[in-house]
């Protein structure tokens, strides 16, 4: 009996800097595949460096009982309950109006999501085996479940029960790894698929640093750059004012720019409004704001910059695949998946999580470090990364 074809699924159905690399990174390595190519929704996300997505629901009818293989690419899938991944498809204006309607109302809320996405998930984007039921692999690549335990209880039954029917499960971080084990999953560990970035698209970054906008940052400020982001609930003005007196006092002792740019543009991510409004706060210092959300685009940004600092995850790991120096930026008492990931990958020295008040005291650790530790530990993310890739291919068959 054939295994059938693979389906890649993950959220590069909606543009978050992270999720659109995911499919990039695993078509590269699987080299002779042909992949379907499915997320909860059909969209379009090839204008930014994206894919042509099929929405799983209408999939699923489609291809009916025949075989098939499903590889769940990477990202905090096990903890993204339905309301937030059916908001997080929405258009700006169309998400404002539905979470003032329906945020105060679970039942509702419930409901609507279950209609929007076609899915009666908790957990939509853990796929059980029933939906294809011909599927004769599941596997889950470096996924990560950081707050699951914190979960509800039915949304993280359901996950576990899938999980336990996949078969294979690599998790990105420890903490995820102990949550699933004590829960009797065995699951193994492997960095995010995004350490690949410089090792298999180098060329393709270094073609998009030579032009557009990154190439004219070049010109305006040949003294070099910080990369800087954080997504919107850092836009209240107690939480602009503390970053942009930080930034004040790193870009004076650094002679650096601070280049702000989107790591995601769906809803509950980044806002340019938010960017714009600490750049105000900054009105004597070299700042600019970076517009395209181009993937590729914004890989080059990180990869020409001296540094990261942001609270996204994924440009701290673009930033360790590039061998530069990086800082997640969290409010006050968090951590969450960044410093769950840091825990795990970074070597001793390099800072992983700080305080919007710790932002320059942050930035100066992380430019201490010398640079061939940079180096040493890209080179082996890339190493793990490539040993666990091969057991996951070895498993899809």
């Amino acid at each position: 009996m054939s295994a059938g074809p693979l389906l890649l699924f993950g959220a590069f159905d909606r543009h978050n800097f992270g999720d659109l690399l995911f499919p990039h990174v695993a078509t590269a390595l699987l080299e002779d595949e042909a992949p379907i190519l499915a997320g909860l929704a059909d969209r379009d996300l090839r204008g930014h460096g994206g894919h042509a997505v099929r929405g799983v629901a209408r999939l699923a009818a489609e291809l009916g009982d025949g075989a098939l293989r499903i590889l769940h690419v990477g990202g905090e899938l096990l903890s993204c309950d339905a309301w937030e991944a059916a908001v997080m498809l929405c258009g700006p204006d169309e998400a404002r109006e539905v979470v003032a309607r329906l945020d105060a109302r679970p039942a509702e809320r419930r409901a609507w999501a279950r209609q929007s996405l076609g899915l009666a998930a908790h957990a939509p984007y853990c796929l059980p085996r029933r939906l294809f039921p011909g599927t004769t692999r599941v596997v889950y690549n470096a996924v990560g479940g950081v707050a699951l335990d914190a979960c509800e209880p039915v949304l993280r039954a359901e996950v576990l029960a899938k999980l336990a029917e996949a078969d294979l499960v690599t998790v990105r971080d420890t903490r995820s790894l102990d949550h699933l084990r004590a829960a009797g999953i065995a699951a193994r560990l492997a960095p995010d698929s995004v350490v690949m970035v410089a090792e298999l698209f180098g060329e393709r970054i270094a073609r998009h640093a030579a032009e557009g906008e990154v190439a004219a940052l070049r010109t305006v400020f040949p003294q070099g750059w910080l990369a800087v982001q954080f997504s919107a609930d850092f836009g209240d003005d107690a939480t602009l004012d503390a970053i942009a007196g930080q930034l004040r006092r790193v870009l004076a002792e650094t002679g650096l720019a601070a280049i702000f740019f989107r790591a995601g543009a769906a809803p509950w991510h980044d806002e340019l409004d938010v960017y714009r409004r600490v750049a105000a706060r900054l009105p004597d210092a070299p700042v600019g704001v970076f517009t395209s959300l181009d993937v590729w685009d914004i890989c080059a940004l990180i990869a020409e910059s001296r540094a990261y600092v942001g609270s996204g995850l994924h440009g701290r790991i673009v930033a360790m695949a590039c061998a530069l120096p990086r800082v997640n930026l969290v409010r006050a008492g968090a951590g969450g998946k960044q410093a769950a990931y840091a825990e795990t990958w970074e070597g001793a020295g390099v800072p992983g999580v700080v305080a919007c008040d710790g932002l320059a005291e942050g930035v100066s650790r992380a430019l201490g470090v010398e640079a061939g530790e940079y180096r040493r530990i890209a080179a082996e993310l890339v190493r793990r990364y490539r040993k666990a890739f091969g057991v996951v291919r070895q498993v899809l068959g």
